[in-house]
């Protein structure tokens, strides 16, 4: 077992990459996706409350080096060891330390273990309980999957984080930092670097800071040991020590997956550039052609199908035409293969096949053979079986409408035929006849009928459904424009139920939500349904009022930038619009996004379009309808909130990807207690009427429309505004 903290106190022995390793968090470079300021990960190491971890990504993206830094802000017993090395003694060790902490001083135990995925079953299976129970909190490295390659226990109870390869920008830092730094680089020696040298160094170094590190200090000890006062790294130098990397491509590894997978995905997105890129990589890196093949095969049917149903015998031909002339010239028909399923008309209609599969999994009792269908030639005296049966043959055409589903699956469909290629003429045949046989099948509709005295129960939970239809879209539709993914830092501006914090908490999984209550009630609300959640995975909520955030950003966010920030029902408030970018200009990552909902209460509907006239009450509608027109183009609602007034503000700072209006056509049902609401001195209608009509007059608008539309439900269209703005940085 080691110590991974030692202090640096043999630096002359010590590789640079060891020397240059970071002691904190504002001395790592890269990753910033998990650890920059207000990320789920950096607030977790900072309070010293971590859950068990595996840390995830290829050589020297900083997984040991994190584990270095974690172990510098914990209060907790730091263990180390490589799992290469360690075998059962060494773990049952470890935890026996843990064990004694835990009993005798209450001190918790953290178990850094490199290379996690060299652990063989027994050995991951010693460690599981441990987990379990917190004796210990695991902190995995691997530079494989762990979904593959660790023990599917350990991962359940492990937070994934992903380290990426570093960018051009961060080893450009660390490559200064490293030349500048006097105590543990070069900062005390006279070194200078061409920059097409340096560009080399890490262009060539591939996201990976030990190769590049390596490099520098193989380009630059050999001068010091030649007594050379100033040394000099030009491009040849550079070339000479760092030479080209392997292509990285394990096959029986992670890239062994994700690089096929990425083949696929070309092939069925039609891009023939793409596909012959990572089949070269394949290829160079020593795949066997046949594995190629055969997921060529697979495509060819899974991808392609009845869109272009000869492109299964291209390929084929071209595996059998491999397989006789071999390689090198094999390759020929590899590129054949591949670019005829790129060029190819797509269609996946035979997963329709798969639909069936789970309609016989579900199979009911009444699902049998229909009787015209049975087989006539054993028991067709006794049972009748086979009769009715229709032969298409005899028919024009060869076809006749009958029935060939059982009879509890008469109207499903499983076959759904594309619109490309071959197989749009295959559509057209098979919808009309699909259209002459529920013509011929068709059975009279069943009507539900509702008891008079249920009538209100029955509507109020039709209403809910339909809303809850519409908070679904409006979710979905909301999360799909603002793109989020697993490390991103989120912003739900108006949380308000925590519908859309919660969901985009379960998508940012790596990242963060910061959810904004616009009152105390509500932030209690939002804490107490947070806490389903773990602790460090909980959206932030943060109570302010809109009007405070004008003044300042509250303290919880200095210094966070968010990658998304979400709006909804914001901008119909009246609220000034460049104010408000230009206070979101200031909380949003260059290239963050706003997306936005917001209904155009302006355009709603007039409950006196929904009233019938009589010669009793049409000066009354008439009335009330001016009434109407008048209350919407009130103060009541904001006049500076369209899409024009968005796109006039956005034009410096924000790039407009979407402002586009919406209409969604809802159901309402209205019960009495809406339209007293409505109508009474605290509704927004109401509070109009009163300061231009008596109340006689607004209690006969009142009377009216619950006479009219008491429990009844009518069409509501109601208009919305979609926007997506990008931050233009």
């Amino acid at each position: 077992m080691s110590n991974l903290f030692s202090e640096l106190n043999h630096t002359k022995r010590e590789p640079l990459a060891a020397r240059m390793r970071p002691k904190n968090l504002d001395e790592f470079f890269g990753q910033e996706h998990i650890l920059a300021k207000g990320k789920l990960l950096r607030r977790a190491i900072q309070a010293d409350q971590l859950s068990s971890l595996i840390f995830y990504g290829p050589p020297g993206t900083g997984k040991t080096t994190l584990a270095r830094v974690i172990a510098l802000h914990t209060k907790g017993h730091f263990l180390s060891i490589n799992a290469v090395l360690a075998g059962i003694k060494q773990i049952r060790d470890s935890i026996s330390e843990a064990e004694r902490r835990l009993g005798i001083a209450e001190q918790k135990s953290i178990l850094f273990v490199d290379e996690v995925h060299r652990f063989n079953k027994s050995q991951q299976d010693a460690l599981l309980p441990h987990v379990e129970n917190g004796t210990i909190i695991l902190i995995g490295a691997t530079t494989e999957n762990p979904y593959f390659e660790v023990n599917k226990a350990l991962v359940s109870r492990s937070r994934i984080f992903e380290l990426k390869p570093l960018s051009k920008q961060n080893l450009a830092s660390a490559l200064e930092h490293a030349l500048c730094c006097p105590d543990r680089g070069y900062g005390r020696l006279s070194v200078r670097i061409d920059d097409s040298a340096k560009q080399h160094l890490i262009r060539t170094s591939s996201g990976d800071a030990r190769s590049l590190l390596n490099a520098l200090e193989l380009a630059i000890e050999p001068e010091l040991q030649e007594g050379v006062q100033e040394v000099h790294i030009d491009l040849e130098k550079a070339e000479q020590s760092i030479q080209k990397r392997a292509v990285l491509y394990d096959k029986d590894g992670d890239a062994h997956y994700d690089i096929i997978s990425a083949f696929i995905k070309s092939i069925r997105g039609s891009d023939p550039d793409a596909a012959l890129y990572w089949m070269a990589k394949m290829v160079t890196a020593g795949e066997d052609p046949r594995f190629i093949f055969r997921r060529m095969l697979i495509s060819a049917s899974e991808d392609v199908g009845m869109a272009a149903p000869e492109v299964l015998g291209i390929v084929e031909s071209s595996s059998r035409a491999y397989d006789y002339v071999g390689m090198p010239e094999g390759r020929f028909h590899l590129a054949h293969a591949c670019l005829a399923l790129c060029n190819a008309p797509k269609s996946n209609s035979a997963f329709g096949f798969f639909d069936a599969l789970g309609a016989v999994a579900k199979e009911s009792s009444n699902d049998e053979v229909p009787n015209h269908l049975k087989d006539k030639s054993r028991d067709a005296k006794d049972f009748g079986h086979g009769a009715g049966y229709k032969y298409p043959h005899a028919f024009q055409d060869h076809w006749v409408a009958q029935q060939y589903l059982p009879d509890g699956l008469r109207n499903r469909l499983f076959y759904q035929p594309s619109d490309q290629g071959f197989e749009k003429e295959v559509k057209e045949n098979v919808e009309k006849r699909r259209e002459l046989a529920y013509a011929a099948f068709a059975e009279e509709s069943a009507f539900s009928y509702i008891r008079k005295d249920s009538q209100n129960e029955q509507d109020k939970w039709h209403s809910r459904g339909k809303g809850q239809d519409h908070l679904k879209w409006l979710r979905d539709t909301l999360l799909s424009l603002s793109g989020i993914q697993r490390d991103d830092l989120i912003l739900d501006f108006h949380a308000g139920s925590g519908y859309l914090s919660f969901e985009a908490t379960r998508i940012s999984k790596t990242g963060g939500v910061y959810s904004i209550a616009w009152n105390h009630d509500e932030a209690e609300v939002l804490r107490k349904l947070s806490s389903k959640f773990p602790q460090f995975e909980r959206p932030i909520v943060i109570d302010h009022t809109p009007e405070d955030w004008l003044t300042q950003i509250p303290q919880e966010l200095e210094g966070v930038k968010f990658n998304h920030i979400i709006l909804r029902n914001f901008w119909d408030k009246n609220y000034d619009v460049d104010e408000y970018l230009k206070l979101f200009e200031q909380m949003i990552e260059s290239g963050g996004r706003i997306s936005s909902f917001d209904y155009i209460y302006q355009d709603d509907p007039h409950l006196s379009s929904f009233l019938s006239s009589n010669s009793e009450n049409s000066e009354i509608i008439r009335k009330f309808a001016k009434a109407e027109n008048d209350f919407f183009s009130s103060d009541f609602f904001p006049s500076n909130f369209s899409a024009a007034n968005i796109n006039e503000n956005c034009n410096e700072s924000w790039k407009i990807n979407l402002c586009q209006e919406h209409q969604l056509d809802l159901e309402k049902v209205f019960d009495p207690t809406t339209l007293k609401t409505w109508f009474g001195p605290n509704g927004r209608l109401g509070q109009f009427l009163r300061g231009q009509y008596s109340e006689d007059e607004i209690g006969k608008f009142a009377e009216l429309c619950s006479g009219q539309l008491t429990h009844k439900k009518l069409t509501w269209p109601r208009k919305c505004l979609l926007m997506s703005l990008e931050a233009k940085g």
